[in-house]
C-alpha cells in the first residue's frame, strides 16, 4: 500500500492510495476522516450530506476532497447508495437532491469525480487508463452479493473499457477480526455458493462467525475478470483515529456516524496534473 503525503495545500487532508491505480491520467483517494471541519461524532472529514451533520460543514468538507483533484465540490459526485446493484453511467455533474438511487458510478468524462461514502462498507475503485474509463463502487455485503461489482464492470465495458485491462483496487473496510455475524448469514451465502465457506472462521461466540468481506469482495472480482486487484488492509472499525464506522458506533450505542469518501478522476489530459494538489505519489 502506497500513502499519499499531508500537504499544506489539501488542509492536512490524508488520502491512501492504490499502486494498481497509479496511472497516467487518473487521480484517486481513499480519503481518511482527517482534515476537515466538523466536530464531534462527525469530527472531521465527514462527507455524507446524510449522516445528520450540519451540511455546510459536509459541504466544505467536499469541497477540500475536490480541490486536491484541482476541482470545486460541485464536481465531487456521490449517489443516493441504497446497498444495491445499480450502476449508473455519468456524464455530467448533478445538483445534490438529484442524486441517482445507485451504489456504482462509471465515467468516461475528465473532471468529474465519482465518490463512495463509506462507514465500514468497501469502497471499490476501477480504471483502465488506455481506454479513459473509470468507475467506483459501494460494497457492502448486500450490494457484493446481489452483483454491484458486476455491474459496475458491465457499466465501464458500456463505455468501451477492455475487461482485460481493467485494474482495482479495494479501499479501506471493515475487516474479518470485526465482522462478526450469525450462523443465518453465513446460511444465506453457503446456499449462494459452498465455495463462500473459505470466507466464513468460527468466531469467539457460539453459533457465530467472523466474516471476510474483503476476500469476498476479491472473489467477485476475480470472477469478473479484473486484475490485478489491490486491497488495502486497513480496518475501519478498528482503526478510529482514521475511519467512521458504523458498526463501533452500533455497538457504543452512539445515534449517528460520519462517512469517508473515496474518490476517482481522470484528468483533462497529461499536463493537467500539475493542477493537482495531491503530489506524487511515495511510498510510506
Amino acid at each position: 500500500m502506497h500513502r499519499a503525503p499531508q500537504p499544506s495545500e489539501a488542509g492536512g487532508l490524508l488520502a491512501l492510495t492504490a499502486p494498481p491505480l497509479a496511472l497516467p491520467g487518473i487521480r484517486h483517494g481513499f480519503f481518511t476522516r482527517n482534515g476537515g471541519v466538523s466536530e464531534g461524532i462527525y469530527a472531521s472529514l465527514n462527507c455524507g450530506y446524510g449522516s445528520g451533520d450540519n451540511q455546510k460543514k459536509v459541504a466544505e468538507n467536499r469541497a477540500r476532497v475536490a480541490k486536491t483533484f484541482g476541482e470545486t465540490g460541485d464536481r465531487l459526485l456521490t449517489a443516493f447508495q441504497v446497498h444495491g446493484a445499480r450502476a449508473v453511467i455519468v456524464t455530467e455533474p448533478w445538483r445534490r437532491e438529484n442524486a441517482p438511487e445507485a451504489d456504482a458510478l462509471a465515467t468516461k468524462t475528465p473532471g468529474v469525480i465519482l465518490g463512495i461514502l463509506t462507514a465500514d462498507c468497501l469502497p471499490i475503485l476501477f480504471a483502465d487508463a488506455g481506454h479513459k474509463v473509470i468507475a467506483a463502487a459501494h460494497a457492502g455485503w448486500k450490494g457484493a452479493s446481489g452483483g454491484v461489482i458486476e455491474a459496475a464492470v458491465d457499466a465501464m465495458l458500456q463505455l468501451g473499457a477492455a475487461r482485460s485491462a481493467i485494474v482495482a483496487a479495494i479501499g479501506p473496510g471493515i475487516a474479518q477480526g470485526s465482522y462478526e455475524v450469525d450462523s443465518l448469514f453465513r446460511d444465506r451465502f453457503l446456499m449462494e455458493d459452498e465455495r463462500n465457506r473459505m470466507y466464513f472462521v468460527h468466531g469467539a461466540r457460539d453459533g457465530h462467525f467472523l466474516f471476510d468481506l474483503k476476500a469476498y469482495a476479491g472473489g467477485r472480482l476475480k470472477e469478473a475478470g479484473i486484475a490485478p486487484i489491490n486491497v488495502l488492509a486497513d480496518d475501519t472499525c478498528l482503526q478510529e483515529n482514521a475511519f467512521f464506522s458504523y458498526r463501533r458506533a452500533t455497538l457504543r450505542s452512539e445515534s449517528a456516524y460520519g462517512r469517508q469518501v473515496s474518490a476517482i478522476a481522470l484528468s483533462e489530459n497529461r499536463a493537467s496534473r500539475s493542477r493537482y494538489a495531491i503530489p506524487p505519489l511515495s511510498s510510506a
